[in-house]
């Protein structure tokens, strides 16, 4: 195929786009006329004529070229414009940096705006009436100073039902209350003033990030003008200079001489058509399916072995002997619990008496009570390294296997998060162990009887805002010593080690401590920190709970302790 009619054809086109109409009609001409004549003097005299009408026409668009560049040259120094995309690119990246901040500020604002409005409503009126503002009242000071103004309150009321309102003890006593009251009025005036001062900050910098905001979208778009233009004279000189380049090219073409005209145009000849090959030479699919599946194979076993070599949770006995060296008491199983039971597993040794948990329950019992039979254990504490592995759960049910022994009391010391109270039905009102300790209530009206009456419980009680002070107090540990003479065990349900310290104090006053720990999910660093803390005050930390162990998992590994539950059913809940 010849292909210099069509090229004639292209460039007669471009060239009656531009003014010289005639003159790009006699170039097509002569070209087109060229490739058609066949004698050599004919073809040479038009290769002549061609020739000078491509240079008159290559000399105007050169110049056309030249006045194009000159005056994008001219538009960039005119309106100082090195880097238009670089200058736009850091304008966007600041506005997304401001607007973010703007959110940000806007957030800060709401927030600080919600405190500031509910100051203004109580503008004029006494200290006491901003308390109900959340800002003030978890302001740590604040909080400080009203523990401090109870305790003097608390104190003169001890005082006032001794000493007359002359005493001298009963004056120290008022002057202190009123001091402290004073000193928690002035600290919540001073909250009220950084209230304020915070709100006027926000407003203040949400108002200058708009202003900046609104300046710098003003630069873009005076940036998008002179991007507009600038790409319009970009547009001009990219057209002329391919206009220039096609007609140089074409005229160095014509200006060749005949014999390596004829030779070029016949370059290219076709000898043999190809052949279709009958099977694919790539991909190899079978090769790449057995690649793909040794590849895979190899990747899961690695994958598996990373995984069990990352994990650091206790699974069964023998990391308890191996990676915390204690002896272990027992393990409960997972319990899997269905809508329609009724089953709670806080009383799942008493409504469920011959599963598999119960006698599990049981079996801790007996290593309790055979540990040491000299000395029987008699206050029990049960603790745990953090929050929800089941230590409340382990404690009723222990509780209650021990109650079918002896007279045990249940005391719930865990006065953070208490929980006991909700499952025998008491409520917050119902005197407790807060109320004991604090001296409001008589130990007659905080101890609760349970179940068939060898079980008593002593729950939370009120909140207290300072737990470890009352469970440090001597008032308690003259209960505990009180409480030992008439029951012949004590189980308590304390908190969690790495959480607070209400179980390190509990720990001087047991007899012995026993440590749950929920089987794959507690790390054994986290029960060893938790277990070295205990150690620092000498406790007698009796052995391990593993809990919630899965007994099915744990069956393709030990089928000789597992595989003789096959009657029990299998549950499973949320342990607190």
């Amino acid at each position: 195929m010849n292909v210099e009619p069509v090229r004639n054809t292209q460039l007669a086109k471009i060239s009656f786009e531009s003014k010289d109409a005639q003159l790009a009609a006699d170039i097509a001409n002569t070209l087109a006329n060229l490739y058609i004549e066949t004698d050599l003097n004919a073809r040479l005299a038009m290769t002549k004529k061609a020739t000078g009408l491509l240079t008159e026409r290559i000399n105007d668009l050169r110049q056309k070229l030249s006045h194009s560049e000159q005056a994008l040259q001219a538009y960039l120094e005119g309106h100082n414009l090195v880097n238009v995309e670089g200058v736009k690119s850091v304008a966007i990246k600041q506005i997304e940096e401001m607007a973010s901040n703007l959110v940000k500020a806007h957030q800060q604002l709401a927030e600080t705006q919600s405190a500031y409005n509910q100051v203004q409503a109580l503008r004029g009126q006494a200290s006491g009436a901003f308390e109900s503002i959340t800002a003030v009242i978890n302001n740590p000071l604040v909080q400080r100073l009203k523990e401090i103004e109870l305790d003097a309150e608390r104190k003169v009321s001890e005082l006032s039902k001794r000493y007359g309102s002359k005493h001298p003890n009963m004056i120290a006593a008022t002057t202190e209350l009123n001091t402290a009251k004073a000193n928690t009025t002035k600290q919540i005036r001073q909250v009220i003033t950084g209230i304020t001062k915070e709100y006027e900050v926000a407003l203040a910098n949400v108002q200058a990030l708009e202003r900046a905001l609104k300046e710098k979208e003003n630069q873009i778009q005076d940036i998008n003008r002179n991007e507009y233009q600038l790409a319009v004279l970009q547009r001009e000189v990219e057209v002329n200079r391919q206009l220039y380049d096609l007609f140089l090219t074409r005229f160095k073409e014509t200006d060749a001489s005949q014999d390596i005209q004829a030779l070029q145009s016949q370059i290219g000849q076709v000898i043999e058509p190809a052949l279709v090959a009958s099977t694919p030479y790539k991909p190899q699919k079978k090769l790449i399916v057995a690649i793909s599946l040794v590849l895979g194979l190899l990747f899961s076993t690695l994958l598996a072995y990373l995984l069990e070599y990352l994990d650091n949770t206790i699974k069964n006995g023998e990391d308890v002997e191996q990676k915390l060296g204690l002896p272990l008491l027992g393990t409960l199983p997972k319990l899997k619990i269905s809508q329609h039971d009724q089953s709670h597993p806080q009383l799942m040794f008493l409504e469920k008496q011959t599963s598999q948990f119960a006698e599990s329950v049981r079996t801790i019992r007996t290593g309790i009570m055979l540990s040491n039979l000299d000395t029987p254990r008699k206050v029990l504490v049960v603790t745990s390294s953090v929050v929800s592995e089941g230590k409340t759960t382990f404690a009723i049910n222990q509780a209650l296997a021990l109650g079918q022994m002896e007279k045990t009391l249940l005391i719930d010391a865990d006065m953070r998060r208490p929980s006991i109270a909700s499952v025998f039905g008491l409520t917050d009102k119902t005197p407790g162990l807060s109320e004991l300790v604090a001296g409001t209530k008589q130990l007659a009206e905080c101890i609760h009887p349970i179940m068939d009456g060898h079980i008593d419980c002593i729950h939370s009680g009120l909140i207290p805002p300072n737990p470890l002070e009352l469970l440090s107090s001597r008032r308690f540990k003259e209960l505990l010593t009180q409480l030992e003479q008439h029951y012949g065990y004590i189980v308590i349900d304390s908190a969690p080690t790495l959480a607070v310290s209400d179980a390190i104090v509990l720990a001087t006053e047991a007899s012995a401590i026993v440590y749950v720990v929920k089987a794959d999910v507690t790390p054994y660093q986290m029960v060893r920190e938790g277990l070295k803390r205990l150690y620092q005050v000498n406790a007698p930390v009796l052995g391990i709970v593993l809990n919630q162990i899965n007994t099915r998992k744990l069956s393709h590994y030990y089928s000789n302790k597992y595989g003789y539950y096959p009657k029990y059913g299998h549950y499973s809940y949320t342990n607190h």
